[in-house]
C-alpha cells in the first residue's frame, strides 16, 4: 500500500463521575461515540474552557495541566530523533483532490466472500462508532449529525484495525520465504509499509484525542479477533485477503470523503482553522499554508486510495509467482506502471486485472 511510525504507551485515564450518571435510555452506539475519546488541547479545548470555568478535559476528571502529551518522546538525551526506514511519497494537491469513491465489482466467489466480510465489519464499526449514513437530502437531520469527537472515534477505531492486515501478510510471507528458502519477489516490503502507514494515521489522530478506557477495550477486543481471523484466512487464501483489504480501503475512502464534505459544509467548526499535529506535518511533508485538518484528511484519504489500488492489484496476481509491481523496475519506463506514488493511480492497478 501507500505507506507508513514509533509508538509508546498511552496512559489509561480515569472515568469521570458524569460518565457514570449518563442517561440509561441513550443507545449503546451513541454512548460509545460520545464517550470513547477525550479531546486534546487546541481549539476544541479552548471552546470548552470558554463555556466552563474549570480546567477539566472533555469526559475526563484529569486536570489539563497534568497531561502534556499522549505519547511523549522517550528520555534519550544523546539522540535527537529516530528516522524512519521508509520515506513517504509526496502527494500534490491536485492528485489528492482527484481521489474518488470507487468500487471494484465482484467477479467470483472469492470476491463475494471478501466483500461480504467487509460489509459485516462495516456494520459493526458503524454500531460501535455511532455512525449512521444519511440518505440524500437528510444530511442535516440531528440523527445523522457527526461531531468532531464522533469522527475521531471512528478514525481511531478504523486505523487501529487497518494496521493489522499488512503486518499479518508481511509476517506470513516472510516466514514462508524462510521456510521455502526462496525470494519473496518484493511483496514483504510493500505489506509492511502499509501497516506502518496505517499506524502513522493512528498516531496522528491520537494527537487530537486520547481514547478512554471503553474505546481501549473495544480496540483490544477487535484487534484480538481480527488479527487471528485474518492470520488464519491468509493461510487459506491470500488472494481473498488482499481483495478483502481492497474493499475495506474502499470503505475508508468513503469515510474520509464524507468527513471532508462535512468539514466543507461547515458541520465541523472546531476543525475549520485547526492546525494538523506536527507529527503529521513532518510525515507527509505538508507545505506551509496547507496544514489544516482538512489538508490532513486529504493526505490520509490519498493513502487509503493507494492502499485500495495496491491490494486489489495484489489480489489479481499469482500469490506464489508474480513479482510485486510496486517494487519492480520496468524495461519500458515510458508506459504507465504501478508505483508507490499517486501519479498512475487511475491508469493502473485495481481497475485492471492485468498490471504486469
Amino acid at each position: 500500500m501507500s505507506l507508513m511510525t514509533s509508538t509508546t504507551p498511552i496512559r489509561v485515564a480515569s472515568v469521570s463521575k458524569s460518565y457514570l450518571l449518563l442517561n440509561t435510555s441513550r443507545s449503546y452506539a451513541s454512548l460509545v461515540a460520545t464517550t470513547g475519546l477525550r479531546c486534546g488541547s487546541g481549539p476544541l479545548l479552548a471552546r470548552k474552557r470558554q463555556s466552563q470555568t474549570n480546567t477539566k478535559r472533555f469526559i475526563s476528571s484529569t486536570p489539563q495541566q497534568q497531561i502534556k502529551d499522549f505519547f511523549p518522546a522517550p528520555n534519550t538525551p544523546r539522540i535527537k530523533e529516530s528516522e524512519t526506514a521508509w520515506a513517504h511519497p509526496i502527494y500534490n494537491e491536485s492528485q489528492m483532490n482527484q481521489v474518488i469513491v470507487a468500487h471494484r465489482e465482484t467477479k467470483n466467489w472469492s470476491d463475494w466472500v471478501a466483500l461480504g466480510s467487509v460489509r459485516v465489519l462495516r456494520w459493526g464499526m458503524d454500531l460501535v462508532t455511532g455512525y449512521r449514513h444519511p440518505p440524500a437530502g437528510k444530511e442535516h437531520e440531528a440523527q445523522f449529525k457527526m461531531t468532531e469527537k464522533k469522527w475521531l472515534t471512528r478514525f481511531v477505531f478504523l486505523e487501529s484495525v487497518a494496521g493489522v492486515p499488512g503486518m499479518v501478510g508481511g509476517m506470513l510471507r516472510h516466514l514462508r520465504s524462510l521456510r521455502r528458502m526462496k525470494r519473496d519477489n518484493g511483496w514483504i516490503e510493500t505489506l509492511l509499509e502499509e501497516a506502518y502507514n496505517e499506524r502513522m494515521h493512528l498516531l496522528t489522530f491520537l494527537k487530537l484525542a486520547e481514547p478512554g478506557w471503553f474505546m481501549r477495550l473495544m480496540v483490544l477486543g477487535a484487534q484480538g479477533v481480527f488479527f487471528n481471523g485474518f492470520f488464519l484466512s491468509y493461510l487459506v487464501s491470500p488472494r481473498t485477503c488482499h481483495r478483502f483489504v481492497g474493499y475495506l480501503e474502499e470503505e475508508a475512502v468513503i469515510t474520509y470523503t464524507r468527513a471532508i464534505e462535512d468539514l466543507e459544509r461547515g458541520g465541523l467548526p472546531a476543525w475549520e482553522k485547526m492546525e494538523a499535529p506536527q507529527i503529521a506535518v513532518q510525515y507527509w511533508e505538508m507545505p506551509e499554508g496547507k496544514r489544516t485538518i482538512k489538508d490532513l484528511l486529504l493526505y490520509v484519504r490519498a493513502d487509503e486510495a493507494k492502499h485500495r489500488e495496491v491490494n486489489h492489484t495484489l489480489g489479481n496476481l499469482s500469490q506464489r509467482n508474480d513479482p510485486n509491481p510496486y517494487t519492480s523496475k520496468y524495461k519500458d519506463p515510458a508506459k504507465p506502471h504501478p508505483s508507490k506514488g499517486m501519479e498512475n493511480l487511475k491508469a493502473t492497478g485495481w481497475e485492471r486485472d492485468e498490471v504486469i
